[in-house]
C-alpha cells in the first residue's frame, strides 16, 4: 500500500505542485519567525506579557520599515521593466 501511494505521488508532473506548497510554508515560516522575533506587539515571555502596552514608536517603526520595504520604495512597481519599456517606449 505504502508502495501504490509514493508511486502516485512522486512523479515529476507533481514536483512544481511540490515547489509552490513549500514555497508558501517556507514564507509562512519566516513571516512567523520574524512577527514572534522582532514584532513589537507579540511578546512571548511571561515579563513582557505583564509590562502591559507600551508605547515604543520607535521600534514599532523599525518593525515596519524592514529592508524589503526600503529596497522597493524607489522602485518602479514593473515585474521586467526592461522588456516593458521595449516593448511600450516609441525610442526602440
Amino acid at each position: 500500500m505504502a508502495s501504490s501511494t509514493i508511486n502516485r505521488w512522486l512523479r515529476p508532473e507533481v514536483y512544481p505542485l511540490f515547489a509552490a506548497v513549500g514555497v508558501a510554508v517556507g514564507i509562512c515560516g519566516m513571516q512567523l519567525i520574524r512577527n514572534i522575533t522582532s514584532n513589537p506587539e507579540v511578546r512571548v515571555t511571561k515579563e513582557n506579557r505583564a509590562a502591559g502596552v507600551l508605547d515604543n514608536f520607535s521600534e514599532g517603526e523599525k518593525y515596519a520599515e524592514h529592508a524589503l520595504r526600503k529596497f522597493v520604495r524607489n522602485k518602479s512597481p514593473e515585474i521586467m521593466p526592461n522588456i516593458n519599456g521595449f516593448f511600450s517606449d516609441p525610442k526602440y
